[in-house]
């Protein structure tokens, strides 16, 4: 858990704020008039110890232009207290509405560049970063518009409100009161921050402690298999441990400051009214005017206390604000609002001198000068140990990564002149670790076409050799696969899988070693339905086991990101000293 970073108030960061207040703009009406209505509330709050002040005057006999009896100045009061409920009522109302809407629409903004995103961007965020964007730092945008800085200008209000009346209505009192009352408020702020960087660090162990918990349940197998259960709760005991002594540090401290400010702020508070009784004891004000003084007083200590927590609330929605913009302002792959060219991907595919690096990796050149043809309708196999470039080159055809030097065409097209949601769309692909989303079956198969119809999704699921397990369910198709598809074995999953490709029915199909994990039965149910699936489309074929690749037309070898031997089966089998001959001995060997 990353803890909330606070960010400098200066002008460059309040500019990146104003970014996020663009989203606010298109309902400047409702913002405009809740200000408004935050002034009149304000403002009308103001008059509050002016007529308490006034209300004490009239008990002792004092006659008043403004109110001439006890029963009109209670009346006032209400009246104030009325109105202020009323305006705060719509206030809030108005920002809420206002809020709502454009944070969802900063979150909808976010969530639509994220899915625009290029491959290379996810190999340098973490996924639990960006998902803090989303959530945590759009949460603290939406607390700050919506209510901290309509706080902020409040207490603005009050301060420059209540300041300039106490030096107007009782001069000689707030002379006074500036030789005592800040030195007392600044104090509180100083402590009040130290005591909030404690917290933090009981926050900090906190969030350890949680982390823990995290890794936990999503390793829970691992866990178990390794009787790990005890070491896992010993560990947990003793963050939590760590947790509570920090805690109690921190309260201390916290006991410390309430008694610091029930003290010093009251005895503040009591200074002020023994020399306020003084001057009343010697006529030079009216008992009204020192309770008129007193309540201002008080009003003018709990904003300046209350300002430091609202500054630090900027702070961090400052931070947010810059963490959000950054994926905002990162070039997307493609634009939602784009034509797409719906023409299918017929012809040959070539790569013609393909150098390419991972961008997280650039100094690693994982192909090297790679050419390779690949005619209509042809399956073809890419053969290699582990880090030999096979994965990439089908990465690179999905356009996931662009290659450093050299081009890949299809129909002799550079594949860069394709739209990208036009190339991806007509490549289907069935992968060794299969991922279901957490929805029903017919969700997971109908994500390779959305607008299928039901009966395209059964026999999509029937071409597969899926249909007779999912009819073996008790709700068939409406059955939950669970999160990433555990409540499926993997031919099942991969059975799913296949159903969504026979949906999707892409001129290009990509099988990257879509039979590795599976046991003898499924791997016969799975390669039937690849079989099918293969008939009459241009295959590229990642696999190391012999029977997956005999049966290609076409086999490239890769070592070290260069493609060192290619041709068929029989061919490349009787050179005896040969890159393929010696893998398929390994392959011998090792079943």
């Amino acid at each position: 858990m990353s803890k909330e970073k606070k960010k400098r108030l200066d002008r460059e960061s309040l500019q990146k704020l104003g970014g996020i207040f663009n989203y606010v703009w298109p309902y400047k009406g409702k913002f405009i008039v809740g200000l408004v209505l935050l002034f009149i509330s304000s403002s009308v709050f103001m008059v509050f110890p002016y007529v308490s002040g006034k209300l004490i005057d009239l008990a002792q006999g004092s006659q008043n232009w403004f109110i001439d009896n006890i029963g009109n100045a209670t009346l006032f009061l209400l009246g104030i207290l009325f109105i202020q409920s009323i305006v705060s009522f719509f206030r809030v109302i108005l920002f809420a509405q206002v809020t709502e809407n454009a944070m969802a629409n900063v979150r909808t903004d976010l969530y639509q560049k994220l899915m625009t995103l290029p491959i290379s961007f996810y190999d340098q965020n973490r996924a639990g970063d960006l998902i803090s964007r989303i959530s945590n730092d759009v949460s603290i945008l939406q607390t700050t518009f919506s209510t901290t800085l309509a706080e902020l200008l409040r207490q603005f209000i009050i301060l420059i409100t209540g300041v300039t009346l106490i030096f107007y209505l009782t001069p000689s009192l707030s002379v006074f009161m500036l030789a005592t009352f800040p030195v007392i408020v600044i104090f509180a702020i100083i402590f009040g921050r130290f005591i909030r960087k404690q917290s933090n660090k009981t926050q900090t162990e906190l969030a350890n402690s949680n982390v823990i918990v995290e890794e936990t349940i999503q390793s829970i197998q691992a866990v178990k298999s390794f009787t790990s259960e005890l070491f896992e709760i010993a560990r947990y005991k003793k963050a939590m441990g760590s947790v509570v002594n920090t805690a109690l540090k921190v309260a201390w401290y916290r006991a410390a400051f309430i008694s610091f400010i029930i003290f010093m702020l009251f005895g503040g508070i009591v200074a002020i009214m023994w020399y306020g009784a003084r001057l009343v004891q010697h006529g030079e004000m009216t008992g009204g005017e020192l309770i008129q003084f007193i309540l201002y007083t008080m009003f003018i200590g709990a904003s300046i206390a209350g300002l430091g927590d609202l500054f630090a609330q900027v702070q961090k929605a400052v931070g947010a604000s810059e963490r959000v913009l950054e994926v905002l302002q990162e070039n997307p792959e493609w634009q939602p609002d784009d034509q797409i060219d719906e023409a299918r991907l017929k012809g040959s595919i070539g790569f013609q001198n393909i150098n390419f690096a991972y961008p997280t990796r650039p100094e690693v050149e994982v192909l090297k000068n790679v050419n390779l043809h690949i005619e209509e309708g042809q399956k073809v196999a890419l053969v290699g140990h582990s880090g030999a470039g096979k994965s990439t080159i089908v990465q690179l055809l999905q356009r996931f990564y662009n290659p450093n030097e050299g081009e890949v065409q299809v129909a002799g097209v550079d594949i860069q002149d394709i739209h990208l949601q036009s190339l991806r769309k007509h490549i289907g692909t069935v992968p060794q670790e299969v991922i279901l989303f957490g929805g029903t079956i017919e969700e997971n198969i109908r994500y390779g076409k959305p607008e299928a119809t039901k009966e395209e999704v059964i026999e999509a699921a029937r071409k597969a050799n899926a249909l007779d397990f999912i009819e073996g369910f008790p709700e068939g198709m409406e059955t939950t696969v669970g999160e990433r598809g555990v409540k499926l074995s993997g031919g099942q999953r991969q059975r799913i899988a296949i159903a969504r490709a026979v949906l999707k029915d892409p001129d290009i199909l990509i099988l990257d070693e879509a039979t590795s994990s599976l046991d003898a039965e499924s791997e016969h149910l799975v390669q039937q339905a690849l079989n099918d699936l293969m008939k009459g489309r241009t295959t590229i074929i990642i696999a190391h086991r012999l029977a997956t690749i005999r049966s290609v037309d076409k086999i490239y070898v890769l070592e070290k990101g260069d493609i060192v031997e290619s041709g068929s089966h029989d061919e490349l089998v009787n050179q005896t000293d040969g890159a393929y001959r010696n893998f398929i001995d390994l392959q011998l060997m090792e079943s």
